[in-house]
C-alpha cells in the first residue's frame, strides 16, 4: 500500500516536471502558457519534487518571488501533511483511516 503511495507521488512529479518544461517551451516560443494555478496544483497535490527540480534545472519560474513563495508553501503543506501522517494526527482528527 505505501509503495503505491510512493509510486502516485513519483508519477506526479514526473507530470509536475513535464508540465514545467512545457510551459519553459511556450514561454520562449510565445504560445500558449500553463496557468500558475496548474502549475501549483501539481506540487499541492503531491508533484513537488518534480517541480522543484524543474525550477532549479530548466530555470523556470525562479525569479518570481511570489511564485516561489507559494511553490514552497505547497511543500510545506506536503511535508506537514506527511508528518502528520505518521504521528497519528490524521488517524485521530478522524481524517484518515487507519492502514
Amino acid at each position: 500500500m505505501r509503495f503505491t503511495g510512493t509510486l502516485k507521488t513519483w508519477n506526479l512529479s514526473v507530470i509536475a516536471f513535464v508540465a514545467y518544461g512545457l510551459d519553459k517551451a511556450a514561454a520562449r516560443t510565445g504560445h500558449w502558457r500553463t496557468a500558475e494555478g496548474t502549475l501549483h496544483l501539481f506540487s499541492l497535490a503531491g508533484g513537488w519534487p518534480g517541480a522543484l527540480l524543474a525550477q532549479q534545472f530548466l530555470r523556470h519560474k525562479t525569479s518570481k518571488q511570489s511564485f516561489i513563495a507559494v511553490s514552497w508553501f505547497a511543500v510545506a503543506i506536503n511535508v506537514a501533511a506527511f508528518v502528520a501522517w505518521h504521528a497519528g494526527a490524521l488517524r485521530a482528527l478522524g481524517w484518515a483511516s487507519a492502514a
